[in-house]
């Protein structure tokens, strides 16, 4: 009897059962995977920013700028750079891990040349880029949505643990 060349077609129905079985496993982790890379990244960034802004402040004793008038509270990105990089910040991160705006803020103007500002805030909104408004929880989160908070040196809501998408 001779025996046919190539495979059957329940081999083939069985690779392809083993090739999706593997595909629902590993893609999901891919995909968690890229999303965790980004909130390090974010988390890293938010250092970054929070150290040079605190060199800043140990050489001119407050977190915000004088000589600009701008309202209460609001810093934007383009006032750290002028005011960071490159002294004190070589490369700064304009964006978060996921391409969104950094929320900035002081507790005085930025331009109030009479007040110095004593406490900063970093915000990033997190993976879906909304605000989840300033009711924060703080501590441990476990969601890519939740937002990143850093003022003053540390981290007060961060994500730890497992993270859904």
């Amino acid at each position: 009897m001779k025996r046919q060349k190539g495979f059957t077609l329940i081999e083939l129905l069985i690779v392809v059962a083993i090739i999706g079985i593997l595909a629902s496993i590993a893609i999901p982790n891919l995909l968690t995977a890229m999303q965790r890379s980004k909130q390090k990244r974010t988390m890293a960034d938010m250092r970054t920013i929070g150290t040079a802004w605190e060199a800043r402040a140990t050489d001119v004793n407050r977190y915000n700028a004088a000589g600009m008038t701008l309202p209460a509270g609001t810093v934007t990105v383009d006032n750290l750079i002028s005011f960071l990089s490159p002294t004190y910040c070589k490369t700064f991160p304009r964006w978060d891990g996921w391409s969104n705006n950094w929320s900035l803020t002081a507790d005085q103007a930025w331009g109030d040349s009479t007040r110095a500002a004593q406490v900063y805030v970093i915000i990033s909104y997190g993976k879906d880029g909304a605000s989840e408004g300033s009711a924060y929880t703080g501590g441990a989160t476990s969601n890519f949505d939740c937002d990143i908070v850093y003022a003053n040196g540390s981290f007060v809501q961060y994500p730890e643990g497992v993270q859904r998408q």
